[in-house]
């Protein structure tokens, strides 16, 4: 019986950048429990697993040391960070102890991605990971480090010479991006709201790679106001194609889920059960071209009772393959739970959208450049398919 690894440790709520800041560890200790009370993490094949602290060395494969060095003092005395290397901003306020808080997500996802890449596992997924904007000397957007770029960069020191990461925060993976935009071994794929609207200000279709490494970034910069079957049109039109063209060995991807439409901080509308259609193609890309090899993180969301805990319940659903259907009443258990706590009356149900369907209309169907969605996937399809050897128009 192959397993699937849950990254989970309840060290993860130090990560906390104190009262009023919008990436409260909250939603993760709510994901937790609502994957628990719907019984998705007590099967005989799912490995729930400890986080550990990256070590300095692991740290410094992607991150200067001037970094690591602000981070250590902050912790100890956050007073000293005064925006250094990023640390200690409104974004990013420094925090007692953020220097530990912030190596056990980089440390579960470094032991995601060696448990996928030996073979011990063939999918895992660290829903305190995916903090894609930390740059590699400063921290940024909520981000002191970037455990995808850690993990990524283990794995092509571990022999893996394709990597794919797909990116579908509704923020574009710009630190991720910035870390491999000259290395040919990784494609970076990021689905965000266009920067015109929206931090950090970049992903645009034109940005594709460094002079070593062209048509390996990818990003698709959505209009805001995207809804589910733009959002999931876009992801059809660009992603299977370019992914069989690198031919990866593994995926890598990020689940932000503040392209929701109840996220306070965004401007794209994208229901639950989108999400959940997406977390499922992503796992079907994987089975298709890398023999299911797949290491899934969560990212941003900012609505922490109605949007992050089912949206990455559904994630470990899908990593674990027990996909939850979207119109599944959320335990009452749950939800008591958040009203005694949060004083927030939660969910009925894991999804949004009632039981209707979401129709999405295929590329190769037709496409109508008057569409503002069908604009921005035609302006990545042309700055990226030809260096793949496609027809922008016809692949």
């Amino acid at each position: 019986m192959t397993s699937s690894w849950v990254m989970w440790d309840e060290r993860y709520a130090a990560y906390d950048f104190g009262l009023g800041h919008p990436m409260h560890p909250s939603r993760l200790l709510l994901t937790h429990r609502l994957a628990l009370d719907l019984g998705l993490l007590g099967h005989e094949d799912v490995r729930l697993l400890p986080a550990r602290h990256a070590t300095d060395d692991e740290l410094l494969t992607v991150h200067t040391r001037d970094l690591v060095e602000v981070v250590r003092e902050a912790s100890a005395d956050p007073s000293l960070a005064r925006g250094r290397q990023g640390v200690g901003t409104e974004d990013t306020p420094a925090f007692a102890g953020m220097h530990d808080a912030s190596t056990l997500a980089v440390g579960a996802t470094l032991e995601a991605c060696r448990a996928v890449w030996s073979g011990e596992t063939v999918r895992a997924c660290n829903i305190a990971g995916g903090l894609h904007h930390a740059m590699p000397q400063a921290a940024s957007g909520f981000c002191v480090y970037n455990d995808i770029a850690v993990g990524i960069q283990d794995l092509l020191d571990s022999g893996a010479e394709r990597v794919l990461y797909l990116d579908l925060d509704v923020h574009h993976g710009d630190g991720v991006e910035r870390c491999f935009w000259n290395d040919p071994r990784v494609m970076t794929v990021s689905i965000h709201e266009t920067g015109r609207a929206l931090f950090p200000g970049t992903g645009f279709p034109g940005d594709t790679g460094g002079p070593r490494a062209p048509d390996t970034a990818v990003n698709i910069a959505l209009p805001p106001g995207t809804g589910d079957e733009g959002w999931l049109r876009a992801y059809q039109a660009v992603v299977p194609t370019l992914a069989r063209a690198f031919d990866p060995q593994i995926v890598v991807s990020q689940h932000g889920c503040d392209c929701h439409y109840a996220d306070p901080l965004a401007h794209l509308a994208v229901s639950m059960e989108a999400l959940a259609v997406a977390y499922g193609w992503v796992r079907d890309l994987a089975d298709d071209l890398t023999e299911g090899r797949w290491v899934s993180l969560g990212g941003g969301g900012y609505e922490l009772v109605e949007v992050v805990p089912r949206a990455w319940t559904h994630l470990i659903g899908v990593v674990t393959g027990r996909p939850v259907d979207p119109t599944t009443p959320v335990p009452e258990t749950w939800r008591s739970h958040v009203e005694e706590v949060y004083g927030q009356d939660a969910p009925r149900t894991m999804g949004d959208r009632g039981g209707r369907e979401i129709r999405v209309r295929r590329w190769e169907d037709g496409h109508d450049l008057d569409d503002p969605v069908d604009l921005a996937v035609m302006a990545t399809r042309r700055a990226c398919f030809p260096g793949w050897g496609l027809d922008p128009y016809l692949d």
